[in-house]
């Protein structure tokens, strides 16, 4: 009787219990229709079940990025950047979000560990370009503007005021 009992409790556990990859694309789902907090307590709910998916932290800090807290999602990407060192587009936002919050060195080296990591990162060449850009580096900006140029991304107005 006692084990049935127990069987009992867990029975709504099985039948109603979200899997991680449900949050995953709940909170995907959410932060496309722009409910960041909505996708960011999913996100939460898939990190609570498997604290080590480096994709669930990134994802959650993008949602804090796009409701402007920078510093959540910095905190976010760091996490995931922990689960996967190899994780370039994570480096990318954590840079962007430093660059929000005017720490153009962090995210210069940021931008950089990201292309370390993938050469043809053309957001990353382009973004590092504007934060070499605030540092009145323009050689290096310059250069960036132009290699995010030959990937693919519109970096002209860039490429006029630090080129020339």
């Amino acid at each position: 009787m006692r084990n049935f009992l127990i069987l009992l409790l867990f029975i709504p556990l099985v039948f109603f219990g979200q899997t991680v990859e449900e949050y995953l694309q709940s909170g995907d789902a959410k932060a496309f229709a722009k409910d960041y907090k909505g996708a960011i307590n999913d996100y939460t709910e898939a990190i609570e079940l498997n604290p080590n998916y480096a994709v669930a932290y990134y994802n959650r800090g993008a949602s804090k990025a796009d409701l402007k807290d920078h510093n959540g999602a910095i905190s976010d990407y760091t996490k995931a950047i922990q689960i996967n060192p190899n994780f370039a587009i994570a480096y990318s936002n954590r840079g962007s979000a430093k660059n929000d919050l005017k720490d153009d060195y962090g995210a210069i080296s940021d931008f950089t560990k990201a292309i370390e990591i993938n050469s043809n990162f053309a957001d990353a060449y382009y973004n590092r370009a504007i934060s070499k850009y605030y540092i009145n580096d323009l050689k290096g900006a310059c250069e960036d503007a132009k290699k995010s140029a030959s990937l693919g991304i519109d970096a002209s107005p860039l490429i006029q005021d630090a080129c020339n």
